[in-house]
This record gives structure tokens, sequence and C-alpha cells, in this order.
């Protein structure tokens, strides 16, 4: 185990099982002091678990959708070790449903969920974290937000937007040795539990996405990066942009596009943009050069 955890201070969500657990329990495993998050019973489980193991541990019962109970978790770390070096946004719920028959209540809790969560654990440690100059954050993300998955409209939306909090975050913490990631898992937890078959589920233990997220969270972690994990098997998501073609605004411009698609769509010089300024600059660079 050469990638150590010794004077780290970890908070993981949604903590209680799954993958949340398998995540506590291998940076508890690597030295880390660990803040098990969740809802229910599960926290205490497994932060007794760790502390049985010889590790360090504590229980912070409440939804990372209450930012108050999310600052009292933060608050418990601080006091308890006086710093917050880590933190795992896991925590997530599903209501799978096709759009036509989803309730519009549904779509706002799994974002409420998700999304706000996140919002509420990054804003409870990132002044934190600036002011110590050391932070590892991770978001969970998933395939089916980077992808999309049919009757998953509203878990897809809060898992992309996901990505969009890691790519400006990751920006504003650089400075301050604040690195930001995502994980797009896929595992057997009782999430998925019936959405594939059981052949199928047992290749995917949570404990083989962790290895990744291990990483992500390490002092030599990278920043931007969306690191996607199955069953031992990892590889890497990116937003990319095509180089595009410069029309202009001649009449008939909604025409070129149409006739000129397939050029604006060729991936040969595609790039990963390293900020939203790249657009921009790409868009006018173009209509410069052209007069």
């Amino acid at each position: 185990m050469s990638i150590s955890f010794e004077g780290r201070v970890a908070i993981v969500t949604g903590a209680g099982g799954g993958l949340g657990r398998e995540h506590a329990l291998a940076l508890a495993q690597r030295g880390a002091k660990v803040v098990v998050n969740d809802l229910g019973p599960g926290a205490e489980a497994v932060a007794n678990e760790i502390k049985a193991a010889g590790g360090e541990a504590i229980a912070s019962i409440g939804s990372v959708t209450d930012f108050a109970a999310v600052q009292a978790t933060v608050k418990l770390a601080m006091d308890t070790w006086g710093r917050v070096d880590i933190l795992v946004n896991n925590a997530g719920i599903l209501r799978d449903k096709s759009f036509s028959k989803m309730e519009i209540d549904d779509f706002k809790l799994v974002v409420d969920v998700h999304l706000m969560g996140a919002v509420n654990c990054c804003k409870a440690v990132w002044d934190i974290m600036r002011a110590q100059k050391y932070g590892r954050i991770v978001n969970t993300t998933s395939s089916s937000g980077l992808f999309g998955n049919f009757g998953q409209s509203n878990y897809g939306a809060a898992k992309m937007a996901l990505v969009g909090l890691m790519q400006t975050l990751s920006i504003e913490g650089a400075k301050d040795n604040v690195r930001v990631n995502c994980l797009a898992p896929t595992a057997a937890t009782a999430m998925t539990e019936g959405l594939m078959p059981q052949a199928v589920l047992d290749k995917l233990a949570p404990a083989a996405v962790t290895p990744g997220l291990l990483y992500l969270v390490s002092e030599d972690a990278p920043s931007r990066v969306i690191l996607n994990a199955g069953g031992g098997t990892f590889a890497r998501s990116y937003v990319t942009m095509t180089h595009g073609v410069h029309i202009g605004t001649p009449a008939d411009a909604d025409d070129q596009v149409a006739a000129q698609f397939e050029a604006i769509s060729d991936r040969d010089e595609e790039v990963v943009p390293q900020s939203g300024s790249e657009q921009g600059r790409n868009e006018v660079g173009q209509a410069m050069a052209a007069g």
C-alpha cells in the first residue's frame, strides 16, 4: 500500500454501505481518520468497524441536503482532529422512471441530494481547505450523466452537473492546492440491485472501484479528471471540443450549418478545453482570421 493517508482527515458521505463504506474502510486502512456520514445506523456500524480494525473514525448521521447538518459534520471533524483534507461526495439516491412518467418532485429530490448535497459539502470544507493549502475533493458522477441512460433523466442531469461543479472548483482551488476530480463508478450496490443480471453484478464489487478513488484523493492526485471505474477496469472520460468551421453571419448561415455539419463534427483537431473561455477564443480567432 504505497498510497498513505497518515495524518489526513477524510469525510465520506453515504458511507453506511456500498461504495461509501468501501471508500471509508480503505482510507482508514491506509491511515486516514474518517468521518463516516450517512442517514441511518450504517454510519455508526462502519465507524465501529474501522475502530475495531485499529483505525480512527467517528460517525455523523445527517442528510447532505441539510446545510446545517453538513456544517455540523465538518465541525465534528475540526473539533476532533483539527483539519479536513479529503471530501468524498458519495451520497446518492435513485428515483428512476421515464421522463414522461416522472413526477417533478422526484426530479427535484434527486438533484437536491446529488448536486446540492455535494455543493453543501464542498462549501462547508472549501475555506478550511484553502486556508490549510491542501484539499482533495471527489464528486461521484455517473455514466448516466456522461452518456445518458433510459429512465434516469433526473439522475443523469444531477450527475453531469457535478462534472460542471468539478470543472470550476478545480480552477478556483488550484492556487491553494485544492484538487477536485470526478469518479464515475459502476458497482453492485443497493442502488443498482435489480438493474443488472446477477452474473454481471458479481463482477462489479464496490471494492473494485475504490482504488481509483484512493488515487484521486492522494497527495499526488491529478485535478479536473473524470475517472471511470468498474470491475477492476479504469478509464478516463473527457469533455471535448472540435475545431469547428467558421461560417460567419450570411443570410443562409442556418443552411450552411446543416450543410457543413459533418465538418463541424470532425474530431481530427479536437481539444480538451482547460476553461470555458477557450470556446470563445476559438470562435473569435476563427472570425478574426476570416477577416
